[in-house]
C-alpha cells in the first residue's frame, strides 16, 4: 500500500480532509523518529512497541566482488507487536 492510499483510508475513517490527514500522519512519523533518535521507546497499547537496538560492527561479504567488507556499528529501529496484533494477523 502506498502512503497516498493509506492517507485516503485514514481520511475516510476520521472525516478529516486528505490534506489534514497527510499533515497529521507526517507529524506522527516525524515525532516517532525524534523519540527513537533520543533513545526512548514508544508504546501503543494494543498495537506494539517501537524501540531501537544497537547492532555491533561486523565483517560481511560483498555480494558483487566476494571480498570482505567491514560494516560499522548501527542503531536500528525495531518493532515488537502485541500478542493481540499477532493473533489478529494470524487468524485463519
Amino acid at each position: 500500500m502506498q502512503k497516498r492510499e493509506f492517507i485516503s483510508r485514514v481520511a475516510a475513517k476520521t472525516g478529516m480532509t486528505k490534506m489534514a490527514s497527510d499533515r497529521t500522519m507526517d507529524a506522527v512519523f516525524q515525532t516517532l523518529a525524534e523519540v527513537l533518535a533520543e533513545g526512548d521507546r514508544f508504546q501503543i497499547t494494543g498495537f506494539g512497541v517501537f524501540n531501537t537496538r544497537r547492532r555491533a560492527a561486523r565483517s560481511a561479504l560483498n555480494p558483487r566482488t566476494g571480498g570482505r567488507i567491514s560494516v560499522s556499528a548501527q542503531t536500528m529501529p525495531v518493532f515488537k507487536p502485541t500478542k493481540s496484533l499477532r493473533e489478529r494477523l494470524n487468524r485463519p
